[in-house]
């Protein structure tokens, strides 16, 4: 029996079945949205309301479509749920839709399928982490490690799947690191005191060098600064400047109260190690000192390499050089 391939499969038939895929797992996501960064399980226990910890009935958790049947309240206690649950859902069945038209309905159509099967699953992985990431970092401006490190550990493991060798995808992932950690994390903190940006994003550009090699590093990382700027001036034109998020200030200070709480003799080491946090001091009043998450903008230059193709962005590149 000859193997299956593409052309076996009507367009329209995968773009369906990415779509429910995308939905069930942006789901999915949010549960990881809300639990990774608190260091809760994301498996247990089952989805259950934030507010009042009551279970949620299976037919209540429908992908978008629960949200708006709830009118954006939980049935259990009236509770306000966020906005954000149906648009990751929504994000989700984009990104997955995304990758098929991208990366997958772009191929030959004798691929054999288990092929096209393996270069969706690895690059949707990735858009769910990636996307997971950019939320977090969103509420919390952290970037998870078992996210960035995992994405780079999957890049490296599939770099046959996108025409690389495993010495361009970890020379990638070192450069990705290198060009963050050492100005901003060595460079900066021998100047400041503190260092000028978290390891998150160092390691959010390791990962995707580890997926589209050096060149790959320098065009998110350029592409992230410039979109970021743009995002800046934006919000600026409009009169808002980029405020922290209610949970860092939130977060510091329970950190600082519980520091005020060990015995004294911990209570130096614990503010030494405190102060290392990039987090650690409240924000300044300006521009120059406001605190913005750059990892969203080197997700999301991340995930347009990811669709645009490496080939193609390295093409740009040469004709900009």
């Amino acid at each position: 029996m000859p193997a299956l391939v593409l052309a076996d499969f009507p367009s329209q038939f995968l773009r369906l079945v990415a779509l429910l895929l995308g939905l069930v797992w942006g789901s999915f996501l949010n549960v990881v949205i809300h639990r990774l960064p608190r260091g809760m399980s994301v498996v247990r226990p089952a989805s259950h309301c934030p507010a009042c910890a009551a279970p949620i009935a299976a037919w209540r958790n429908v992908p978008v479509f629960g949200w708006f049947f709830l009118r954006g309240r939980a049935a259990c206690c009236g509770a306000r749920i966020s906005a954000r649950y149906p648009f990751v859902e929504l994000l989700g069945a984009v990104l997955s839709i995304a990758v098929v038209d991208a990366l997958i309905l772009t191929m030959p159509p004798e691929t054999e399928a288990v092929h096209a099967l393996a270069v969706f699953v690895a690059c949707f992985a990735l858009a769910l982490g990636l996307l997971a990431a950019a939320f977090i970092d969103l509420e919390h401006m952290i970037v998870p490690d078992a996210i960035s490190l995992g994405g780079t550990v999957l890049g490296a493991a599939t770099f046959a799947l996108r025409d690389m060798s495993l010495r361009d995808s970890l020379i990638g992932a070192v450069v990705g690191f290198v060009i963050i950690w050492l100005p901003f994390d060595v460079a900066y903190k021998k100047l400041n005191g503190t260092p000028g940006m978290g390891l998150g994003d160092a390691k959010l550009l390791m990962l995707a060098g580890a997926w589209f090699g050096y060149e790959g590093a320098l065009f998110v990382l350029g592409a992230g600064a410039i979109q970021g700027t743009a995002a800046t001036l934006l919000m600026m034109a409009a009169g808002k400047l980029p405020q922290e998020p209610e949970s860092v200030t939130r977060e510091r200070a329970e950190c600082l109260a519980a520091i005020e709480e060990l015995p004294p003799e911990e209570r130096d080491a614990a503010r030494e190690e405190h102060r290392a946090d990039p987090l650690a001091d409240e924000p300044g009043e300006g521009l120059g000192k406001a605190r913005i998450a750059f990892g969203p903008f080197l997700i999301l230059a991340t995930l347009e390499c990811l669709l645009i193709g490496r080939d193609r962005i390295f093409e740009w590149m040469l004709t900009l050089a």
